[in-house]
């Protein structure tokens, strides 16, 4: 029971970060600005971090995290192996060392996605902020 409000609440967390960084912002300065380096950086942090909590309390209920060798004995259940799987998967496709099982695959798909496009969004949104100054 427990669990499955966490798991709801740290879904709406990520939410919340994702539309924090698609609300409609302007900035003064060009694509280069700090500000939305600045945004981007604590929006992917704050993925990471929701992530995984995500998987952490995933793990509550069954393993979610594997090691990938011919053992697949389950990966360490403390939050730091959690919060390394995560900030991997959104910053990569992943090292291999680990692998999700279960219900984890589905939300590591979708970090991964959200690790790929939330960048191009960003410098999508910054070419059009510049280009809407002249």
């Amino acid at each position: 029971m427990i669990s499955t409000i966490l798991i709801g609440l740290t879904i709406l967390f990520i939410g919340v970060n994702l539309y924090y960084f698609f609300t409609n912002k302007t900035y003064k300065k060009s694509y280069a600005s700090s500000a939305l380096f600045y945004k981007l950086f604590f929006v992917l942090l704050g993925i990471t971090i929701g992530f995984a909590v995500l998987y952490y309390v995933l793990s509550m209920n069954e393993v979610v995290l594997r090691i990938a060798d011919p053992t697949g004995d389950p990966a360490g259940d403390s939050f730091l192996t959690y919060l390394y799987f995560s900030g991997v998967t959104i910053l990569s496709v992943g090292y291999g060392d680990q692998v999700p099982v279960g219900s984890a695959r589905f939300f590591a798909l979708i970090q991964a996605s959200i690790g790929l496009l939330l960048p191009t969004a960003y410098f999508v949104k910054a070419i059009t902020n510049s280009n809407n100054k002249y």
